[in-house]
C-alpha cells in the first residue's frame, strides 16, 4: 500500500467533548414515554429505563454551553430494546423513546447554531435479536433470505435458551448480540449506507464501537471513504483500549478513545487511594501505581505512537460508560480528580468529559456508572469542581498553545511534574504537585522564554520569572496545580 496522507479534522483540535448517555442525562415532558419507567435518579439496573431523551438534552444546552464544551458525543441513539441501545433494532431510525428522528433534527440544528458538533455512536460489529434480518432467521430458519448476514452454525439457534450456547457467532458469546458477517457484500453495503445516511443528516462524526472486532482493514478504509465523501471534516474515532497503530495510519480512523491516557492518569494522580476492585472490572485492569518520572515517560511515549496530526485529535478521557467513574476509582479524592482534569485540559488531544463528572457524580462499574443526572438536587453537586472544570475548559479555549502547541516535559520527580506548551510566541507552563508535601522548584526555562520574562498565574496572583535561564519563584501546595502564561489571561 502506498503511503497515505494523514489528514484529520481541524475542528477536533479545538474541541472539548461532553459524553452523554441519553437515557440518564435529561428527560423532557415533550417526548411521549411508556408508563413503566424507573423513577429518575433510581439506582441504575441492567435493563431498567429512566426515560432520558434528546429533547431533554436540547433543553439543557444552556447548561452544556455554559460549561464551555463545544462537541457532544452520544452513546447509541438508534431504536433498541435496551437502555444503553447497543442492541440495535433499526439503524435507520432514532429510538422513539428518545424522541425519534424529529428530536435529533431539532437537537443537531440547535447544537450547530450554538457552535456544538455532534458525534454519534456506531455499533457496526453486531446487531440484536430484534434486528429485522436476524429476526427473519429466527422466524424462517434455514429458509431466511438473510441467512448470510450472520454466521449460523445450525438450528435451533438457542437465541433465548440460557442453558445452551447460541448456534451463531455472537459478541463475546452473548445471545442478544449476533455478530454481523461483514464479509458478505450486502452487509457491508448496508453498514456503509447507515454511516453515510446519518452524515448526510448532519452529524459531525462517528465513534465506533469495538471496531477492532471487524478484522478487515478494507472494510474500514471504505467506511472512511464513504463518510469523508459526504463530509470531509467528519471525525472518525474508534473504541480501542490498546495501542492502535494499525487503524491510525491515515486511511481508517482519525483517533481512538485514548484509554492509554486514562490509564496513565489513574496510575499517577490517584495516589494510594485507587479502588483496584472496581478498576479490575474494566479493560484497564492491572494498572500499576507510578511515580512522576514513570508518568512523564508514559505521556511522552503516547505522543510518539502516531503521526502528530493524529495525536492532536485523540479523544482523551478520564471516565466513560464502560468503566467506573474516575472520582469513584479515587474513592472520592477530589484532588485526584482536579489534578487529572487539569492535565487533561492542558495535554495534546481532545478532552472528553463524561456527563456529571464535572459536578462530582460517582458510579461504580456499569450499570452504576450510568446514573441519572441529578437536576432536581443541585445541593448534591460539587459546585467548586464544576467551577474549576469550567475555568480549565475556558482556558483551553483561550490559549492556542493548549490546543495546538508543542509539548515539552520540563521536570518529573518527587511527585511533581512541570511541562510547557508553546505555539509561536505563546508559552504556557503547567505545574502539578501530586505529592503530599509543598514544593518549591527552580527548573530550566522552556524554549521561547526570554531572560527577565514574567509568567503569571492564569487564575492566581502567583508569578514565575526567568532568571539565569531558570524558572524561579513559585510554591505548590500539596496535591495542587498551577498554570502560568506569558501574559495576563484571567479566567
Amino acid at each position: 500500500m502506498s503511503e497515505v496522507e494523514v489528514k484529520t479534522p481541524e475542528w477536533v483540535r479545538d474541541a472539548v467533548f461532553y459524553q452523554i448517555f441519553p437515557d440518564r442525562f435529561a428527560r423532557s415532558d415533550a417526548v411521549p414515554k411508556p408508563t413503566r419507567l424507573q423513577k429518575w435518579g433510581a439506582t441504575p439496573t441492567e435493563f431498567g429505563y429512566q426515560g432520558g431523551d434528546l429533547l431533554g438534552v436540547l433543553e439543557k444546552l444552556d447548561y452544556i454551553c455554559d460549561l464551555g464544551v463545544n462537541a457532544l458525543y452520544f452513546t447509541p441513539i438508534f431504536q433498541s430494546a435496551s437502555n444503553h441501545r447497543y442492541h440495535t433494532h433499526d439503524y435507520e431510525k432514532v429510538d422513539p423513546m428518545l424522541g425519534g428522528d424529529a428530536a435529533l433534527r431539532k437537537l443537531v440544528d440547535e447544537a450547530h447554531r450554538r457552535g456544538l458538533r455532534v458525534v454519534l455512536d456506531g455499533v457496526f460489529n453486531h446487531a440484536s435479536r430484534g434486528f429485522l434480518p436476524f429476526n427473519d432467521i429466527l422466524e424462517s430458519g434455514n429458509d431466511s433470505a438473510y441467512l448470510d448476514w450472520f454466521t449460523v452454525f445450525g438450528f435451533p439457534l438457542n437465541a433465548y435458551d440460557p442453558d445452551k450456547p447460541p448456534a451463531y457467532k455472537a459478541w463475546w458469546g452473548l445471545p442478544a448480540l449476533p455478530k454481523f458477517n461483514t464479509g458478505h457484500t450486502p452487509v457491508r453495503e448496508f453498514l456503509w449506507g447507515v454511516a453515510r445516511r446519518w452524515i448526510d443528516f448532519g452529524i459531525d462524526g462517528w465513534r465506533l464501537d469495538v471496531p477492532n472486532e471487524i478484522d478487515d482493514d478494507d472494510f474500514w478504509r471504505e467506511f472512511r471513504r464513504r463518510v469523508r465523501a459526504a463530509n470531509p471534516d467528519a471525525y472518525i474515532v474508534g473504541e480501542i483500549w490498546t495501542e492502535a497503530q494499525r487503524w491510525l495510519q491515515g486511511d481508517m480512523f482519525d483517533g481512538v478513545m485514548n484509554y492509554l491516557f486514562t490509564r496513565a492518569c489513574i496510575s499517577f494522580f490517584i495516589d494510594g487511594s485507587l479502588d483496584v476492585a472496581e478498576l479490575d472490572k474494566s479493560s484497564l485492569r492491572g494498572t500499576p501505581n507510578t511515580d512522576a518520572a514513570g508518568f512523564a515517560r508514559e505521556v511522552e511515549r503516547l505522543l510518539t505512537l502516531y503521526h502528530p496530526d493524529i495525536c492532536a485529535v485523540q479523544l482523551n478521557l478520564l471516565s466513560s460508560h464502560d468503566m467506573a467513574r474516575f472520582l469513584t476509582l479515587a474513592q472520592g479524592d477530589r484532588s485526584a480528580m482536579l489534578l487529572a482534569t487539569m492535565f487533561q485540559m492542558t495535554y495534546p488531544g481532545a478532552p472528553s468529559i463524561y456527563y456529571g463528572d464535572e459536578i462530582g457524580m460517582l458510579g461504580r462499574h456499569d450499570p452504576d456508572n450510568r446514573r441519572a443526572f441529578p437536576w432536581e438536587r443541585p445541593e448534591s453537586w460539587d459546585h467548586d469542581l464544576r467551577r474549576q472544570t469550567k475555568r480549565l475548559v475556558n482556558l483551553r479555549k483561550k490559549l492556542v498553545a493548549l490546543r495546538r502547541g508543542d509539548f515539552k516535559m520540563l521536570h518529573a520527580d518527587a511527585g511533581l511534574i512541570v511541562f510547557s506548551r508553546r505555539h509561536e510566541n505563546e508559552v504556557v507552563v503547567v505545574a502539578l504537585n501530586g505529592s503530599t508535601s509543598s514544593k518549591r522548584l527552580e527548573i530550566d526555562a522552556p524554549p521561547g522564554c526570554q531572560e527577565g520574562e514574567v509568567l503569571e498565574g492564569a487564575w492566581s496572583r502567583d508569578v514565575i520569572r526567568v532568571e539565569g535561564g531558570k524558572l524561579r519563584g513559585f510554591d505548590l501546595d500539596p496535591r495542587s496545580g498551577l498554570v502560568f502564561v506569558d501574559g495576563v489571561v484571567k479566567t
